[in-house]
């Protein structure tokens, strides 16, 4: 007996759509929360952490969309934040990384028609952009001494300092620009083009945190900005590849 991979057709249109993205929803929001309480640095100034987060939340809004994006980037972020308990922030999480999903998910929807050589032009572009970004936000604020954690807090987190210099960071500035031009070289033309449309997004979510800490409160904002962007450059550099990856992946799936 043959089972239909379809939905029944009395569903209806709408309620089987919903039925597909429930699970893929759930799936992303999770990896999201993982993602983001998996590898923390405290900001003592705002009471704050630093987070590779971002890298799921931006995978989540190219994979899945404006929808997906915002369910996972907010609900995700903010079961994170009550996990690692930082309650104060999770309010403001859930709207802002939520904000950030959708406008990266919507973003890439309404990607412009270049040529080939409009988009290789555009990603030299954003591969210069964020090495330029990862320098400079490299060695004026995280040179030097800094206490990083890795773990998880139901399974205990690994301690450990490190020394970082002005070397390290334009190495790993380089490295950056590298992989995003390779990725669209190599794999999707369009990766310029997504980097620049998660810079945008990302700055919604840095500016978004200031205002909060600033206005509601009342910490030392300015502080955790640079953590902020540092987070947005990460998640570009794992997110970029990783897309591209998982659609020549799924290209050679369906050969």
């Amino acid at each position: 007996m043959l089972i239909s991979n379809r939905l029944p057709s009395f569903l209806g249109e709408s309620n089987m759509r919903l039925a597909r993205e429930v699970p893929v929803t759930a799936f992303y929001t999770s990896l999201v929360t993982v993602a983001t309480v998996a590898f923390t640095i405290y900001v003592p100034a705002t009471r704050g952490y630093f987070n590779v987060g971002e890298s799921a939340v931006f995978l989540a809004a190219l994979l899945g969309g404006a929808r997906i994006g915002a369910f996972a980037g907010g609900v995700g972020s903010m079961l994170a934040d009550l996990i690692l308990g930082y309650y104060l922030f999770a309010p403001a999480t859930l709207l802002i990384k939520g904000l950030e999903g959708f406008l990266l998910g919507a973003l890439i929807s309404r990607r412009p028609g270049l040529r080939e050589r409009g988009w290789r032009l555009l990603s030299v572009a954003a591969s210069a952009i964020v090495f330029m970004l990862v320098f400079a936000v490299g060695t004026l604020f995280y040179s030097g001494s800094s206490e990083v954690s890795i773990g998880l807090p139901w399974i205990g987190a690994y301690n450990f300092v490190v020394e970082l210099s002005y070397a390290f960071w334009a190495i790993i500035g380089i490295a950056i620009a590298i992989v995003v031009a390779y990725a669209s070289f190599s794999a999707r033309q369009e990766a310029g083009y997504m980097t620049i449309s998660a810079l945008v997004s990302g700055s919604v979510m840095v500016i978004g945190y200031f205002l909060y800490e600033q206005l509601f409160l009342g910490y030392a904002a300015i502080a955790e900005v640079p953590f902020n962007i540092g987070q947005v450059l990460v998640g570009i550099t794992i997110a970029i590849p990783a897309y591209a990856s998982l659609k020549v992946i799924s290209r050679r799936s369906n050969h």
